[in-house]
């Protein structure tokens, strides 16, 4: 196999797009050129400098580092065409604008290389349109490329080929979007809006439509259609707002010139509200004011009929909250269909037209039904696909009731279901693979080399796949953790807590998991199987239940507990075979202090690390801050320990938590030699490739030694910080004597400059400093309210 690695990508059009995936590809450490026109005054790259300087105040953050935003090389159309020819990927990301597309290839083509891929990143307007007047070489390397907005977090590319493209220039740019960017690849066909722009603005339109039907407000409607259905959270109308009503207005837009045969096509009509908010300059997120509007903390919402904003916070009926939350699909969607509220029949109806499009569209718009389930999944935040919801509730069921309602016309156009819908199966995914009507066979899944390194795949309703919950072979498995193997020469912990919390049954199984993998394997890899679906690695100690111990025995009833968790943490230091840990999403407090204390750390992208016990106002006590004073200590080489010390303190008396692992490693949680995985699917694959290399290249943990510690000369360098804070009023008293016991714990206690500590010595300050603010009421406060609101208490 030849390998396909991408030296240089060159991103055209410095727009929100543009420079969010040169920002992305910076992040991957892919050295990236951004262009945009020469500007009329001033430096004459001037509009690419100011996006990037954009790029660092975004919210959420599109560089896991903003210190990186100066690695990103500028360039302009007049100046600097030459460096294309270095470039391995060229990706065009300017206005959805034929004219200006082509305009800008014509300029550009001449210095595209003999072997570099060219791409468009258009959300939906025809590729094959796209390459017109391309010579056939150039025809043959380029396709679509179309990332989701943000592209740093949104999983999702719809990769489109026209009848030209070279199959092997999509394998390999499949291969280079999947492990170095970290995406998930959908293979569309070129039609307008590609597959979850065209459904899921479809379903935009239809909820618009039946919402007004149903006589149902914006606020309303967003709360029934969010995560109640398992959907992005902002629900249609916010997620409007955030996409751009003008950006929404043109991907209709694109629909209503390029489907005139389609029978839905009455459905594509513009809004007459989402007309009237862009007339009004009105675009949503951007400019302040959509459907939305946000006055000082009130959040209003649009009102047709008044022309006006009005108050929002409307919520979805509590009969239809009850529905909702059944667990069995069948009932829930019978329940929606019955229910003579307008919600529950708004809700139908949105399901239903749903159902009746995709059904419909699946032939020409996808190769299967698996794509457009990962295209809504990925690309618009559905935790379930829309083939999946409706396999889950009885597929024969639904589509009986989808083909009553089109017969009693009262569904979006009169077009019958396809007959396949009703050949007897019960839906659209099996083992062998998912349902293509243009094929009329179950298709099997991509076996492209990179899927080589997922050992378990996004999984899918139906296709009865094994997910790393129940894979493999169980050496030991307990309610807290299962200890198993792959059938090779690593072990596996995986901690089935709730968010994965520690509390005795995660500390008994670390010890159990590192004694046999001492025994029997050449390494263990602590990782979760919900890694790649947006779990936990840990979100800390499992403060619950800790409760009978603390009021049966009181605060010192709980210094033996936090013993044994610190000792769990130092016998996987000190383990004989390397231990890995696979970060992903959170980990935090006490799951931070398991990952320091592996001997290497392979992280997700998206993971956020942190020392937070103080928002429960406690300090950390299961190693974290013994290993900031050991790699300060490190850190410093003979040079003055504190100033590299005060990043740790500052960290853990702030509770600060990175927002990418890029930012952690920044922050001292991960040191440079550990590394960030991009596809949380691969993550499992890449630590055990670590675990054996490093058991391979002849692993021994590092001998324990005497740490240097800066004393009570740093502890009042800090304590002089802090008195400045307090008397400025910046942190209160509580989190003075927070930051005091920190210091102290951090600078080695009260002990000469320069003197050396243990471990143990660090450790048991620790725990004492622990256990006595168990006594503090102020303390007690903070507990009792995480507990009660999940939210930091500030007291």
């Amino acid at each position: 196999m030849s390998n396909f690695i991408v030296k240089k990508v060159a991103v055209l059009g410095a727009g929100v797009m543009g420079a969010q995936i040169a920002a992305h590809c910076v992040n991957a450490r892919v050295p990236v050129v951004l262009f945009d026109l020469p500007a009329k005054e001033g430096p004459k790259n001037g509009i690419v400098l100011r996006a990037i300087e954009n790029l660092k105040k975004l919210n959420p953050a599109p560089l896991g580092n903003k210190d990186d935003a100066v690695l990103i090389q500028v360039a302009n159309y007049e100046d600097h065409l030459e460096l294309l020819k270095g470039c391995d990927l060229i990706i065009e990301a300017i206005a959805e604008r034929m004219d200006w597309k082509h305009d800008l290839y014509k300029k550009v083509a001449p210095y595209i290389g003999e072997n570099t891929i060219f791409a468009s990143n258009t959300s939906g307007l025809s590729i094959t349109a796209l390459s017109e007047g391309f010579d056939a070489n150039l025809k043959a390397r380029f396709c679509g490329v179309h990332f989701f907005n943000p592209p740093r977090y949104m999983h999702l590319v719809e990769l489109i080929p026209t009848t030209a493209t070279r199959p092997e220039i999509l394998d390999q740019l499949e291969g280079f979007l999947t492990t170095t960017l970290g995406k998930g690849v959908v293979r569309a066909n070129d039609t307008p809006n590609f597959i979850a722009n065209r459904v899921g603005i479809f379903g935009m339109l239809a909820t618009i439509y039946e919402a007004e039907k149903f006589g149902l407000t914006y606020d309303v409607v967003d709360d029934l259609t969010g995560k109640k259905l398992g959907r992005a959270s902002s629900g249609t109308f916010r997620t409007a707002d955030v996409v751009g009503l003008d950006t929404m207005g043109h991907v209709i837009k694109t629909m209503q010139d390029n489907l005139a045969n389609d029978p839905f096509f009455p459905v594509y009509k513009t809004p007459d509200v989402l007309a009237k908010l862009v007339a009004a300059g009105a675009l949503g997120q951007k400019t302040g004011a959509g459907f939305y509007k946000k006055v000082g903390k009130d959040i209003l919402r649009f009102d047709a009929a008044r022309n006006d904003y009005v108050p929002a916070g409307g919520k979805a009926d509590e009969i239809i909250n009850r529905i909702l939350k059944e667990k069995d699909p069948a009932k829930k969607m019978k329940a929606l269909r019955e229910s003579t509220n307008p919600q529950g029949q708004f809700l139908w109806a949105i399901f239903r037209d749903g159902f009746h499009y995709m059904a419909v569209h699946l032939a020409s718009i996808a190769d299967n039904a698996r794509d457009i389930d990962f295209a809504l999944r990925w690309g618009f935040g559905w935790k379930t696909g829309p083939f999946e919801n409706w396999q889950a509730a009885g597929w024969q069921q639904i589509a009986t009731w989808v083909q009553e309602d089109i017969d009693a016309g009262k569904a979006l156009c009169n077009v019958p279901l396809p007959a396949w819908v009703f050949d007897g199966r019960d839906g659209v995914h099996k083992p062998e693979g998912s349902w293509s009507p243009e094929k009329k066979t179950y298709v099997p899944r991509s076996d492209l080399p990179v899927y080589q390194r997922q050992a378990f795949r996004a999984p899918l309703l139906g296709e009865g796949t094994i997910d790393g919950g129940k894979a493999g072979t169980t050496v030991f498995e307990d309610e807290s953790v299962r200890i198993w193997h792959q059938n090779d020469d690593v072990l596996i912990l995986s901690l089935k807590t709730k968010m994965h919390v520690i509390g005795q049954g995660v500390i008994n199984g670390l010890y159990k998991a590192v004694a046999e993998a001492e025994q029997n394997y050449k390494g263990l890899v602590i990782w979760s199987a919900d890694a790649a679906e947006g779990g936990a690695f840990s979100a800390g100690a499992d403060l619950q239940s800790m409760l009978p111990v603390f009021m049966s025995g009181g605060a010192k009833a709980i210094a033996p507990e936090v013993a044994k968790l610190q000792q769990a943490h130092q016998a996987l230091k000190y383990a004989n075979v390397p231990v890995v840990a696979a970060v992903a999403g959170l980990a935090l407090g006490g799951g931070a202090e398991l990952m320091m204390h592996a001997a290497k750390r392979v992280v997700s992208i998206e993971s956020y690390i942190g020392l937070v016990e103080v928002g429960v106002g406690l300090v950390p006590a299961g190693g974290g801050l013994k290993e900031a004073a050991v790699r300060a200590a490190n850190d410093a080489k003979g040079n003055d320990i504190l100033q590299f010390l005060k990043n740790y303190f500052t960290n853990a008396a702030t509770a600060a938590v990175s927002k990418s692992a890029l930012e952690a490693q920044k922050m001292g949680y991960l040191s440079q030699n550990d590394v960030i995985v991009f596809n949380p699917y691969e993550l499992l694959h890449v630590a055990k490739v670590e675990a054996r290399a490093m058991f391979d290249a002849g692993y021994r943990p590092q001998l324990p030694k005497l740490v240097p510690v800066v004393g009570r000369t740093g502890m009042a360098t800090i304590m002089a910080q802090l008195v400045n804070m307090r008397d400025g009023g910046f942190i209160s008293a509580h989190d003075y004597k927070l930051g005091a016991m920190i210091a102290e714990i951090v600078c080695g206690g009260d002990v000469e400059a320069g003197s050396l500590v243990s471990e143990q010595w660090l450790l048991d300050l620790e725990r004492k400093a622990f256990v006595e603010l168990l006594n503090n009421p102020k303390t007690q406060e903070r507990i009792m309210g995480m507990m009660q609101t999940g939210k930091p208490v500030r007291n």
